[in-house]
């Protein structure tokens, strides 16, 4: 078999009936405002797209009166799908059985039409690879508009296409981290719900089992009864909330470094290249590790357990700890008042909501005796050190799959012949 690497732009394979390149509806024929809602077609936006996932659960739904009238951007399961327009360059492989969607004017999809000459999954990860990147980041200028990369444009793009067994073999072995990555967050998915459902029923609903709890009265509006042996606290009472460093003021005077903690870094997770850097040099409870509970109470208020490696925390965030009380107990407390919190910071009158002290001060928090508290760390705590245990394993294997890519697509490194194509069925 020959083992030439071609090259060849979008519209000669779409000519050759290779594939097929079409974004959403654009004009009079995309959906109404009154059009979403309740329907069987999601409408695909690059918001909807998460870590090559499409979030078809979190995805506005359009009617069917909608669907009629579209003609072009209907999805397919199989799919590679593209943000084009606003956030550029946003990918997404759709499952083989995938729900029925549409695309967005922002979003394009690219279909295989020939398995035999193109593999979807290779596709995918030629679309990662800083080769597409660039084609699109050299395109997207072009006009006055947002970023943005016209249908036309992308059917300029080139694409790098080995021999079909090299193709299967480069999706086999990058979706087989991949795979693993989507296992590590389903799994986290149901191992947190485990964990908060046991921290409802145990210390809101006083659950327990093959017990019959005696209360007391409290004179609390929101606890009126609780337990007796118990007593109600506050969230700054129960841990430490240490606020962040303006560290624009603690920039690194040599080659060491750690990445800046900010509300962007901790809503995806991790620092990349693009996150701004801080001397190592900082107060010890402003560096962030594996584990450590972050809550941002300024502008989107979030909590997370940061599993992006050490860093450095910033203004606005807070790093939660606690002498006294496992990390569970206080991470699921400020969880239970985050939407009155978020409420709060709509609430405010300035360009960016926050929450202040007094508010951690007044969030009330039901605290058990310690024969109970000890009772649920030996159930919740071995739960949540399993969900940091695969988040950091996941970003080990992201690592990997990230150093490999560009190896495997430039022939550098090469994978074994005759391999199945790989066909990933995350959702």
């Amino acid at each position: 078999m020959s083992d030439v690497w071609e090259q060849k732009t979008v519209i000669e394979l779409q000519r050759e009936g290779h594939i097929l390149v079409e974004d959403g509806n654009h004009g009079a024929y995309r959906p109404r405002p009154d059009e979403f809602g309740v329907g069987e077609w999601a409408f695909v936006r690059a918001a909807d797209m998460d870590n090559g996932r499409i979030l078809f659960e979190s995805a506005e739904r359009i009617n069917h009166t909608a669907r009629e009238r579209i003609t072009k951007g209907v999805g397919a399961g199989g799919d590679v799908i593209l943000s084009h327009k606003g956030t550029v360059g946003k990918l997404a492989l759709t499952p083989l059985d995938s729900p029925l969607y549409v695309c967005s004017p922002q979003t394009t999809f690219w279909r295989c039409l020939n398995p035999n000459r193109l593999d979807r999954c290779y596709l995918y990860y030629f679309m990662l690879s800083d080769d597409f990147q660039e084609q699109l980041n050299a395109r997207k200028g072009e006009t006055d508009m947002a970023p943005y990369v016209s249908l036309t444009a992308q059917r300029e793009l080139k694409v790098t296409i080995p021999p079909i067994d090299i193709q299967r073999a480069i999706a086999r072995t990058l979706s087989a981290l991949d795979d693993k990555i989507e296992l590590n967050r389903r799994m986290n998915h149901t191992l947190e719900s485990m964990a908060q459902a046991l921290f409802k029923s145990w210390f809101v609903d006083f659950e327990f089992k093959d017990e019959t709890p005696e209360f007391v009265e409290t004179g609390d509006d929101d606890f009126p009864l609780i337990p007796k042996g118990w007593s109600l606290s506050s969230l700054s009472a129960i841990a430490n909330y240490e606020n962040g460093l303006p560290l624009q003021k603690f920039r690194p005077e040599g080659t060491e470094f750690l990445p800046v903690i900010k509300i962007r870094e901790l809503r995806q997770g991790y620092a990349d290249d693009s996150s701004e850097q801080a001397s190592p040099n900082i107060k010890p409870s402003c560096i962030l590790d594996d584990g450590d509970m972050v809550f941002s109470w300024s502008g989107s208020l979030m909590i997370d357990l940061w599993c992006g490696g050490k860093g450095a925390l910033n203004q606005h965030l807070f790093k939660v700890t606690s002498e006294k009380f496992p990390k569970w107990f206080y991470y699921f407390w400020t969880r239970y008042h985050l939407s009155d919190f978020q409420n709060i910071a709509e609430g405010k009158a300035t360009t960016m909501g926050h929450i202040q002290r007094h508010h951690l001060d007044s969030a009330k928090v039901i605290v058990p005796s310690d024969e109970v508290l000890q009772k649920a760390d030996k159930l919740i705590r071995p739960l949540m050190d399993l969900v940091v245990k695969n988040r950091v394993q996941s970003r080990t294997l992201a690592s990997i799959r990230d150093a490999l890519l560009p190896r495997l697509l430039s022939g550098e490194v090469r994978v074994g012949n005759g391999l199945p194509s790989a066909e990933r069925t995350n959702g």
